[in-house]
């Protein structure tokens, strides 16, 4: 069985998170959602609110694709989560160049702690490469419209939580 493993904060998952994981799921059998704790970042939603939107965002995908597709939450190394959830295959998602340089220089120390585990980059499609989280949720704390960026119950979800502008 070919696992994937697509890691990320997804705070929140956005179309272009969306992008990657159906794309991502037609090429293993399982595809393991991680979702990394990181405090460092200070999440705009709790672990168990994007660990819930992702499950529902996924579980359409899950149907179409026939691949099973489940939430990890996780706080250790990458490679170590990986190892856990026993993926050979790690998969990102790139928008630009410079996601490149960083996704590289992971890419270089994964492959010392364990090469046995491949990386696989995908492009997000044209439509969804100017998308991220961090834009987002800028956009949605003064009052814009991201019905474009994100699913309709994201979109409700980052309205409730910012306070209906």
């Amino acid at each position: 069985m070919r696992v994937g493993l697509y890691p990320g904060t997804f705070d929140p998952i956005t179309l272009g998170h969306i992008d990657i994981i159906r794309r991502a799921a037609t090429l293993v059998d399982r595809l393991v959602i991680g979702v990394a704790i990181n405090r460092d970042k200070g999440p705009l939603f709790t672990l168990e609110d994007r660990v819930a939107m992702i499950e529902a965002e996924s579980r359409g995908l899950s149907a179409q694709t026939g691949t099973e597709i489940v939430v990890h939450p996780f706080e250790n190394l990458l490679i170590d989560c990986a190892r856990d959830v026993g993926a050979q295959v790690i998969v990102r998602g790139l928008r630009a160049v410079a996601d490149f340089e960083y996704e590289y220089q992971m890419v270089g120390m994964n492959r010392v702690l364990d090469d046995s585990i491949e990386t696989v980059f995908l492009m997000a499609e044209a439509r969804h490469q100017a998308i991220a989280s961090k834009l987002v949720k800028e956009i949605a704390r003064l009052g814009g419209d991201v019905s474009k960026f994100v699913t309709p119950a994201v979109n409700t979800a980052l309205k409730e939580r910012m306070g209906a502008r």
